[in-house]
Protein backbone atom coordinates (compact mmCIF):
# COMPACT_ATOMS: atom_id res chain seq x y z
CA UNK A 1 0.00 0.00 0.00
CA UNK A 2 1.46 3.66 -0.91
CA UNK A 3 2.67 5.72 2.03
CA UNK A 4 0.12 7.59 4.13
CA UNK A 5 -0.21 11.19 2.82
CA UNK A 6 0.87 14.20 4.25
CA UNK A 7 -1.58 15.55 7.26
CA UNK A 8 -1.29 19.14 6.07
CA UNK A 9 -4.20 21.23 7.22
CA UNK A 10 -6.30 21.39 4.08
CA UNK A 11 -5.84 17.24 4.30
CA UNK A 12 -7.44 17.59 7.85
CA UNK A 13 -10.12 19.54 6.98
CA UNK A 14 -11.33 17.42 3.79
CA UNK A 15 -10.85 14.41 6.27
CA UNK A 16 -12.93 15.74 8.75
CA UNK A 17 -15.54 17.32 6.29
CA UNK A 18 -15.55 13.28 5.34
CA UNK A 19 -15.73 11.77 8.55
CA UNK A 20 -18.93 13.97 9.72
CA UNK A 21 -21.22 11.00 7.96
CA UNK A 22 -19.01 8.64 6.93
CA UNK A 23 -21.48 6.28 5.77
CA UNK A 24 -22.82 8.69 3.26
CA UNK A 25 -21.01 9.78 -0.20
CA UNK A 26 -20.10 13.42 -1.13
CA UNK A 27 -19.34 14.95 -4.60
CA UNK A 28 -16.61 17.68 -4.73
CA UNK A 29 -18.45 20.83 -4.33
CA UNK A 30 -19.88 19.62 -0.78
CA UNK A 31 -17.00 18.51 0.24
CA UNK A 32 -15.55 21.81 -0.62
CA UNK A 33 -17.93 23.35 1.22
CA UNK A 34 -18.16 21.86 4.46
CA UNK A 35 -14.61 21.65 4.28
CA UNK A 36 -14.09 25.55 3.44
CA UNK A 37 -11.57 25.12 0.78
CA UNK A 38 -11.59 26.05 -2.87
CA UNK A 39 -12.74 22.64 -5.04
CA UNK A 40 -9.03 23.44 -7.09
CA UNK A 41 -7.53 22.85 -3.46
CA UNK A 42 -9.36 19.72 -2.21
CA UNK A 43 -9.44 17.74 -5.54
CA UNK A 44 -5.31 16.96 -5.48
CA UNK A 45 -6.01 15.83 -2.06
CA UNK A 46 -8.97 13.81 -3.07
CA UNK A 47 -6.65 12.43 -5.57
CA UNK A 48 -3.95 11.21 -3.44
CA UNK A 49 -6.32 9.98 -0.77
CA UNK A 50 -7.63 7.89 -3.32
CA UNK A 51 -4.37 7.05 -4.49
CA UNK A 52 -3.46 5.61 -1.19
CA UNK A 53 -7.05 3.50 -0.70
CA UNK A 54 -8.42 5.94 1.65
CA UNK A 55 -11.06 7.13 -0.01
CA UNK A 56 -13.31 5.57 -3.20
CA UNK A 57 -14.97 6.89 -5.90
CA UNK A 58 -17.54 6.69 -8.54
CA UNK A 59 -18.90 8.91 -11.52
CA UNK A 60 -22.66 9.13 -11.05
CA UNK A 61 -24.88 7.56 -13.47
CA UNK A 62 -26.89 10.82 -14.27
CA UNK A 63 -27.04 12.64 -17.44
CA UNK A 64 -25.68 16.05 -17.71
CA UNK A 65 -27.62 17.26 -20.07
CA UNK A 66 -30.85 16.33 -18.34
CA UNK A 67 -29.57 17.39 -15.21
CA UNK A 68 -28.34 20.61 -16.33
CA UNK A 69 -25.23 20.22 -15.00
CA UNK A 70 -21.88 18.04 -15.10
CA UNK A 71 -21.94 14.57 -13.74
CA UNK A 72 -20.67 14.36 -10.13
CA UNK A 73 -17.97 12.41 -8.74
CA UNK A 74 -18.73 11.26 -5.30
CA UNK A 75 -16.42 10.04 -2.66
CA UNK A 76 -16.25 8.01 0.44
CA UNK A 77 -13.57 6.88 2.89
CA UNK A 78 -13.24 2.96 2.52
CA UNK A 79 -13.05 1.38 5.55
CA UNK A 80 -9.65 1.52 6.03
CA UNK A 81 -9.59 4.89 5.08
CA UNK A 82 -11.97 5.50 7.80
CA UNK A 83 -9.70 4.07 10.58
CA UNK A 84 -6.39 5.77 8.67
CA UNK A 85 -8.06 9.14 9.03
CA UNK A 86 -9.27 8.80 12.72
CA UNK A 87 -5.81 7.66 13.31
CA UNK A 88 -3.84 10.25 11.68
CA UNK A 89 -6.28 13.22 12.21
CA UNK A 90 -5.49 12.02 16.37
CA UNK A 91 -1.78 11.81 15.57
CA UNK A 92 -1.93 15.45 14.24
CA UNK A 93 -4.09 16.82 17.06
CA UNK A 94 -2.25 15.10 19.65
CA UNK A 95 1.18 17.37 17.97
CA UNK A 96 -0.79 20.53 18.65
CA UNK A 97 -1.54 19.99 22.10
CA UNK A 98 1.82 19.05 22.80
CA UNK A 99 2.89 22.63 20.85
CA UNK A 100 0.04 24.15 22.98
CA UNK A 101 1.40 22.62 26.61
CA UNK A 102 5.15 23.21 25.87
CA UNK A 103 4.96 26.85 23.91
CA UNK A 104 1.36 28.19 25.70
CA UNK A 105 2.08 31.29 23.63
CA UNK A 106 1.99 30.11 20.82
CA UNK A 107 -1.69 29.37 20.91
CA UNK A 108 -2.87 32.74 22.76
CA UNK A 109 -2.17 32.04 25.85
CA UNK A 110 0.26 33.69 28.70
CA UNK A 111 3.86 33.29 28.25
Amino acid sequence: MPRAPRMTLPTQLVLRALLHEPAEEMYGLEISAAAGLASGTIHPILARLETVGWLTSRWEDADPKEQGRPRRRYYRLSPEGLQAARSALAVAQAKVDLVIRVRPHLAGGAS
